[in-house]
């Protein structure tokens, strides 16, 4: 590590030792580098001069006026401002590069080459690199299309599953596919330095959102590929599960997942009516997909005699999966009050910031949040003495015999 971790005594996380140099920006990348910051790994993020674009993706602010996205996928990294176009940065950035155990960038592809930072040119003098690219539509055919997330839910179909039936498609409430992406790459990462371990090979993996976005849509995607059907939009309903979708109450609309025919008895049980679950129509899941026109009436004629909430205590106790449809401060509230604890302090105390809380528990390796989201070019001076130097991490490997 370039500098110690200021949390002395606290456990080594699972990723410890790993140097990652993050060359990405916006989220698809960043939201990548953070999980694996988080898990231990250390993580120099390589800005243009002119920052991260998503430090001016603003509202919503904090009260320091600083971008709520940017800081949402980017603590526990250190931040350096290097101008590609300026020989003494592009040496910086290419000594970081030869240093690095992972490299991870969403250029477009091959806009790497001309600065030697592209696969072929890293990997010459770091045969053990994890280099990780990011792109729209991957480096075939689509090399040259613009990668954004909104594209990728209206091309890759999933905004005409998005929406009312008789309305205009929808994009989702966030930009989904960046997110898995993110994950898939983090995986990728992962699976590429266990295999290093093993072999002291590294390799190239490559990761894009189209591909992202048919894999993330599951059972949607399959519907085509396996069973020749195109899904279309419905709403809220599910096109397979029914009840699964809100359903009215006294005093507003509760999620109701009666994903199974038991849990679907125990509905009808709780709510008055067990001869539902004994009718032919609805007995099976089937019927009941096939029938929900005419079952959605007779349970919201039962579920009017009480308001959501207790609805909701009444279902639980029975063993109904449902829920109160929120806002995004009911959730992160919900989540405290089944003891999620999701949201944590970044970075010592006297510089620390709120967060949201690393989604994976480890029973000996925790995720640590030594570091809030840095500000532009923060460990500037920090990084270019340190790659100025002798690269000490590579004694400390010779004399561990790794790869």
């Amino acid at each position: 590590m370039i500098q110690p971790d200021p949390t002395p005594g606290a456990p080594a996380g699972p990723l410890s030792g790993v140097l990652v140099a993050d060359f990405s920006r916006v989220l698809a990348g960043p939201y990548c580098t953070m999980l694996l910051a988080d898990l231990g790994a250390d993580v120099i993020k390589v800005e243009s001069p002119g920052g991260d674009d998503t430090r001016q993706w603003m509202p919503p602010v904090t009260e320091d006026g600083r971008s709520t996205y940017y800081l949402a996928i980017n603590r526990n990294k250190r931040s350096v401002a290097l101008n590609l176009k300026d020989q003494g940065d592009l040496a910086a950035a290419q000594e970081l590069a030869r240093r690095a155990d992972v490299f991870v960038q969403n250029f477009k592809p091959g806009g790497l080459a001309r600065y030697g930072l592209d696969y072929d040119s890293v990997s010459a003098t770091n045969p053990g690199v994890v280099y990780a690219s990011i792109s729209g539509f991957g480096s075939g055919g689509g090399r040259d299309l613009p990668g954004y997330d909104l594209m990728v839910q209206a091309m890759s179909g999933l905004m005409s599953l998005t929406g009312d039936a008789a309305g205009p498609p929808f994009r989702a409430g966030i930009s989904v596919f960046d997110v898995i992406a993110g994950l898939h790459t983090a995986i990728g990462i992962v699976a590429a330095l266990y295999d290093r371990a093993a072999t002291g090979a590294g390799q190239h993996v490559e990761a894009n959102l189209l591909s992202s976005a048919l894999s993330g849509m599951v059972n949607q995607t399959s519907a085509w590929v396996t069973g020749g059907v195109v899904p279309f939009r419905m709403g809220n309903a599910h096109p397979s599960l029914f009840p699964y979708e809100p359903l009215p109450t006294g005093d507003g609309e509760l999620i109701v997942t009666a994903g199974n025919d038991a849990q679907f008895a125990r509905l009808c049980q709780v709510i008055g009516a067990p001869e539902l679950a004994q009718d032919p129509r609805f007995a099976r899941n089937d019927g009941r997909t096939a029938n929900r026109d005419q079952l959605k009436p007779l349970l919201a004629e039962r579920l009017a005699s009480r308001t959501a909430k207790e609805w909701f205590d009444v279902l639980i106790a029975a063993g109904v999966p449902c829920g109160p449809i929120n806002t995004v401060d009911g959730g992160v509230a919900f989540a405290a009050e089944v003891g999620l604890d999701p949201v944590v302090m970044a970075g010592p105390p006297g510089n620390s910031m709120r967060t949201v809380r690393h989604p994976l528990t480890f029973s000996r390796t925790p995720p640590r949040y030594h570091l809030p989201p840095p500000k532009l070019d923060e460990h500037g001076a920090e990084v270019r003495a340190w790659l100025a130097g002798p690269d000490t991490r590579e004694d400390s490997t010779q004399e561990e015999g790794t790869a």
